[in-house]
């Protein structure tokens, strides 16, 4: 970092001298303020660099009264989708310049979730971002009654939580919808853990896309996010040999799922076509590829940094945003055996 010519590190006011502009200009672009010509931001970054100026965050701190400070619950984070929610939200945080402060969940309870919310609350923390859409998160956090906004990412809020949401029921009816519109008519899920919300979403999901086709509901066997789960379930589906398709709630599931196919010589799609969640990088090189729900994590930490800071500047109301997840097609599906 440059020293000004005074020996001293650069202010804010030395940025300011180098582009020809005012402190308050300045201030407007570090902080990515929209009301900043193209122009005049090329200027103070150009300045910014040549004298390494980083803002000062503690002096900030005095003056806004905020710690700057993201507090983020999470857990699960051994799997694809809770791991790369965590990334958006620290991403998007990170550009909005905060810093996110994480305590990882090793078990789900009511005591785990308040001891971690008081810690937060201890270091001061702007607002709190929650990745664990698990039924007692939000009923602790009533009952907390918290004086900074939260946000429940990935799952709903409600009246005194906001959400930045996937439309997890959204995400299953198309997975659902395609294998009915390829023939299928015999669907079976291997569903997450009940008491977590994505899960129970997904599975309701499941439930109205064959309900309004007018099918029953198909076999429903729950695991518990795991490809070992998935695996273990595999086996017992390839032996029973009980539906033409199958939805999976998430892809690290459907692997363990097409391994047990695999060596019980269940032909992915010939026999059985096989559909994810979450569209993990590595889906696209399972045998075979799989088809599967994506999920926007980068576009979620966005929506949930917005609500954030509109509640933590602005005082705005609680409120819920709902990103629209995409089936992403590829070869483990195909039309029943048999089928016209």
């Amino acid at each position: 970092m440059a020293k000004s010519s005074k020996g001293r590190m650069p202010r804010l006011e030395d940025v300011a001298d180098i582009a020809g502009v005012s402190h308050q200009t300045v201030s407007r672009v570090v902080n990515n303020h929209p009301n900043v010509s193209k122009a005049t931001r090329e200027k103070v970054e150009a300045a910014i660099a040549e004298l390494g100026y980083r803002r000062n965050t503690a002096a900030r701190s005095l003056v806004t009264r905020r710690s700057q400070t993201i507090g983020v619950l999470a857990s699960e984070l051994s799997q694809y989708g809770p791991a790369n929610t965590l990334l958006g939200v620290e991403q998007a945080a990170r550009d909005a310049g905060y810093f996110v402060s994480i305590a990882a969940l090793r078990e789900v309870s009511r005591d785990a979730i308040a001891d971690a919310v008081s810690h937060f609350m201890d270091q001061a923390v702007d607002g709190i971002a929650v990745l664990v859409p698990h039924s007692d998160t939000l009923l602790v956090l009533d009952d907390m009654q918290l004086s900074v906004p939260v946000v429940a990412v990935g799952s709903l809020g409600n009246n005194n939580v906001s959400g930045a949401m996937v439309d997890q029921r959204r995400g299953a009816r198309l997975a659902v919808e395609h294998l009915i519109g390829q023939g299928h008519r015999q669907i079976g899920h291997v569903a997450g853990p009940p008491d977590w919300t994505d899960g129970a979403e997904r599975a309701e999901g499941w439930r109205e896309a064959l309900s309004q086709a007018g099918l029953p509901d198909g076999l429903l066997v729950e695991g518990d996010w795991s490809a070992g789960s998935g695996y273990d379930i595999g086996r017992t589906l390839g032996a029973q040999r009980s539906a033409t398709a199958v939805f999976v709630g998430n892809d690290q599931m459907a692997l363990g799922l097409l391994r047990a196919f695999a060596e019980a010589g269940v032909r992915v799609p010939d026999d059985v076509s096989v559909v994810g969640f979450d569209d993990q990088p590595e889906s696209a090189y399972f045998t075979p590829p799989l088809t599967t729900v994506r999920q926007d994590f980068e576009e979620l930490g966005r929506r949930c940094m917005d609500i954030m800071l509109k509640e933590i500047e602005a005082g705005a109301a609680v409120s819920s945003i709902v990103v629209t997840p995409e089936l992403v097609l590829r070869a483990s599906t195909a039309p029943p055996a048999g089928a016209k």
